[in-house]
């Protein structure tokens, strides 16, 4: 086994922590008009998760948002949404709002999940989702984006 250099290189000396994580992985570039020219797993969505990982993202929250970024993408959500889902910024915000509050980032992306969008929700005890209608949580957040 060889012995560690006492001189250490950058990469060996960074190996493992978040500022060399977030060199390793370039900041995503969501951009709509670039979507129909991706390969498969290299869409704007997937680059944003990777990112957000290498930010210390936990990987379930990270993919949870990656969801939300493509279905905001995929089902034409309203600006709005689509600018809180991070179209606007590159997923800057949507990262920045994640690290800091994670179960309220959990919160509303399970929202707008299931709501496509704040489009409809499922009526309470009831397997049938409802266009135009909104649980109270959907409704505290639609009341939130429309104030934005």
């Amino acid at each position: 086994m060889s012995q560690p250099s006492s001189n250490p290189t950058p990469s060996e000396e960074g190996a493992g922590t978040v500022t060399a994580r977030t060199a390793a992985v370039p900041k995503p570039r969501l951009d709509e008009s670039q979507v129909l020219g991706c390969e498969y797993l290299h869409y704007p969505w997937d680059g944003w998760e990777k990112w957000a990982i290498a930010h210390g993202l936990d990987a379930k929250l990270a993919g949870l948002g990656r969801l939300t970024v493509r279905e905001a993408y995929q089902h034409q959500w309203d600006d709005r949404l689509k600018s809180l889902c991070g179209w606007s910024d590159d997923g800057q915000a949507l990262l920045a709002h994640a690290l800091r509050f994670p179960q309220a980032a959990r919160r509303r992306w399970d929202i707008l999940l299931r709501t496509d969008g704040l489009r409809g929700d499922y009526r309470s005890c009831s397997t049938e989702w409802v266009w135009g209608y909104l649980q109270s949580d959907a409704r505290r957040l639609l009341a939130t984006v429309q104030r934005a």
